[in-house]
């Protein structure tokens, strides 16, 4: 929307994204939908794959990098609706639940470095279905999760590209602003219309996103 070539904006929304989380998860841990142990779990894993990640962005062009995230976001919208939703918290085996948030916490940072899809929209999902949370919980926890992640990433990206740091800082301002407002309404919304509605908005910023670049990855 603001013109920005697309390996630099993978970088800039990282700084954007970053910040923004940190207040956010803030804010929600003073309610208490953080789950530290769970975040630092997904959050040391997904750092770990966040580093690898970043160099691959390169490996694609502007398009198809737009067409793989608009993919994936696709994919990720119709598991969130067709899955019920969790309010509560569900007792699982530790070391299962470990091993697995590990595999999740790692896969999720790669995409972050990669494509940055770690803001929200994969890793809610991934702490629903693999960090046994519940969808308020797992809202909180992503923020911190998405924190450490974006730093990593933006480690990685920062020495590959020269961003508009006057139009990074002024969307973070704004981001913030959001932020704040959306962890209020959050908390006074029910968890399975939180569900719907975050599948609903991912669903919807996917087909835009692949009506305005198939004809360029498909060569048109």
């Amino acid at each position: 929307m603001l013109g920005v070539e697309a390996h630099a904006a993978v970088g800039m929304s990282l700084a954007v994204v970053g910040a923004t989380s940190l207040v956010g998860s803030f804010l929600h841990y003073r309610r208490g939908t953080v789950r530290l142990k769970t975040g630092l779990i997904f959050g040391a894993a997904g750092v770990v794959g966040a580093l690898l990640g970043s160099p691959l962005t390169r490996l694609l062009s502007p398009a198809a990098l737009l067409m793989t995230f608009a993919t994936l976001m696709l994919v990720i919208a119709v598991l969130m609706l067709r899955r019920k939703s969790n309010a509560g918290i569900i007792e699982v085996e530790q070391v299962l639940s470990v091993w697995k948030a590990i595999l999740a916490g790692f896969g999720v940072g790669v995409l972050t470095g990669f494509l940055d899809v770690g803001g929200g929209f994969l890793i809610v999902p991934a702490l629903v279905m693999f960090g046994a949370l519940g969808m308020k919980e797992a809202i909180g926890t992503s923020l911190f999760v998405i924190f450490l992640n974006c730093v990593a990433g933006l480690a990685g990206h920062a020495s590959q590209n020269d961003f508009d740091w006057n139009l990074t800082a002024l969307v973070t301002i704004l981001a913030v602003a959001g932020t704040i407002f959306g962890t209020l309404l959050s908390h006074r919304v029910a968890a399975g219309k939180l569900q719907k509605g975050f599948a609903v908005f991912v669903l919807a910023v996917a087909v835009f996103l692949m009506a305005k670049n198939y004809g360029v990855f498909f060569g048109g």
